[in-house]
């Protein structure tokens, strides 16, 4: 998260007045201000776009309606669910495989009020982080909702209930995404909840139900369902884990499915009603059919999420959004107002935070040097349950449909030493390279630590290596990477 405070660059921009925070000194912005580039949104984009441009020497202003800054990512996303992923697997684990390992434990229980105070400690120690990067790079931290009120201006509502007006000469729109709303389900955060309230529940739920097999659905079902609850995944579509390999999706459904994990497929969920306590969930066949009615104490509502430009003023400045509510831009990350630049999930691409990072210190690039550079197709992705997935470039069926000549190599875990040792095995290796050239495709993992293992995949992708290089790479022995070697 913190990669790119490697090196600092003195600037001899002059600073705004500053302020002190529990012993943290801030700096402040007056009203009407002139800033070289200010960031609307305070998450993985807009953090990092605002660091790295009080790095470059440009007086830098960074808005965030939260309070707290991280974004989604850090405050009720990425991170503190996989703090629940860590200590929920461990608890499972404890609970369930120990003995076999010669670890006699008895008794074991669950606190979770502790756990849930451990996720909030990872949460709270990371956003004062960020806020010592602002301090020691002297951006300027407005805490408030941004809207432009001109081209080159932007009113603050603050939370301190001050309104401040911000001139710019470069702005980047980083404001990100929230939860997709399902039409027919009422979300009230306790019940019928998203992924916000679903890292919160107070007690385990003896019945849950997951509207949504994809990333954010699959790692929080995988919680709460080794913490004890009965957990039936609904998908509209014929499989699990929007955006994966084929024939890895399919592995992955049979793996979870012997964690315990209930699969409805090809099914739409129509509506949803709360009656005792209980919450009742109507669906039906994808394609049409006979309806049925699933009961459960909570439901997760995970379809996906949408750009958050609620109350922007993007209609004040000539901003275009498409049919999906994603802000236009060109290659350089422009909008219709070219010094205006948007980044992150409120725009094109992936929702992923890296990304979103990748994308801040490009835009940041382009206004101070005129070029930046995003190479997407070496963005990995993960899913953080266990065993992990994580993938990177094409996947076997965008090769077949590219009509482009391929190999297939691929390694199980079970073959390999270290996960033998480990009696951790289940999953597998897949690279796919061109049969031409031997350059890498894609490259997709099911296994223990494939978050890990898939770093190197994406460095060989961001170099053009072959799956020979891969292969002829000497790794150490006995590791789970060299089943990577190994499928090369």
């Amino acid at each position: 998260m913190f990669q790119i405070i490697s090196k600092q660059i003195t600037s001899k921009v002059t600073r705004p007045a500053s302020f002190k925070v529990f012993g943290r000194r801030f700096y402040a912005a007056t009203s009407g201000e002139e800033f070289d580039t200010v960031v609307i949104g305070g998450g993985p984009g807009g953090y990092v776009a605002a660091i790295k441009a009080a790095q470059l020497g440009l007086k830098t202003a960074c808005i965030e309606r939260r309070g707290t800054l991280g974004g989604t990512c850090l405050n009720v996303g990425c991170i503190p669910s996989k703090a629940m992923l860590n200590n929920s697997h461990i608890y499972h684990q404890t609970k369930h495989e120990l003995k076999d390992r010669g670890i006699d434990v008895s008794d074991v229980k669950l606190n979770l009020t502790t756990m849930l105070k451990a996720k909030d400690k990872a949460v709270t120690g990371l956003t004062r982080g960020i806020e010592g990067l602002f301090k020691k790079n002297k951006v300027t931290y407005v805490k408030g909702h941004g809207k432009f009120v001109g081209v080159n201006e932007i009113e603050v509502d603050g939370l301190d209930g001050n309104k401040t007006t911000l001139k710019a000469k470069n702005i980047i729109i980083a404001t990100g995404s929230e939860p997709t709303p399902f039409k027919g389900l009422e979300v009230d955060e306790k019940q019928i909840v998203t992924s916000t309230g679903a890292l919160s529940l107070e007690k385990v739920p003896e019945k849950m139900i997951v509207i949504g097999g994809g990333i954010i659905g699959l790692e929080l079902g995988s919680v709460w369902q080794r913490l004890g609850a009965d957990v039936t995944v609904v998908e509209f579509l014929d499989a699990i884990g929007a955006g994966m390999d084929g024939e890895l999706a399919k592995s992955f459904s049979k793996i979870l499915q012997k964690q315990g994990l209930k699969f409805k497929l090809n099914t739409k969920v129509i509506d949803a009603t709360k009656k005792d306590n209980k919450v009742y969930v109507n669906v039906e066949p994808a394609k049409g059919g006979n309806k049925e009615t699933l009961e459960a104490d909570v439901v997760l509502v995970s379809i996906g999420r949408r750009p958050y430009t609620e109350n922007l003023g993007l209609e004040n400045v000539g901003i275009e959004v498409d049919e999906r509510g994603r802000v236009k831009i060109d290659s350089q990350f422009r909008t219709d107002k070219p010094h205006i630049r948007c980044i992150g999930d409120v725009t094109y691409g992936a929702m992923l935070a890296h990304k979103a990072e990748e994308e801040g210190i490009a835009a940041v690039e382009f206004i101070k040097a005129g070029y930046g550079h995003v190479n997407y197709d070496a963005i990995p992705s993960v899913i953080y349950t266990h065993p992990e997935v994580a993938w990177c470039g094409k996947t076997e069926e965008a090769v077949k449909a590219s009509n482009k000549p391929y190999r297939v190599g691929t390694f199980p875990f079970a073959a390999n030493s270290r996960a033998r040792t480990n009696d951790d095995s289940e999953g597998i290796v897949k690279i796919i390279s061109d049969s031409e050239t031997d350059q890498i495709l894609g490259v997709h993992i099911i296994g223990p630590n494939a978050g890990e293992m898939i770093a190197e995949a994406v460095l060989a992708m961001e170099y053009g290596a072959s799956s020979e290089d891969i292969a002829r790479t000497c790794h150490a022995h006995p590791t789970l990477s060299e089943a990577l070697k190994e499928a090369g």
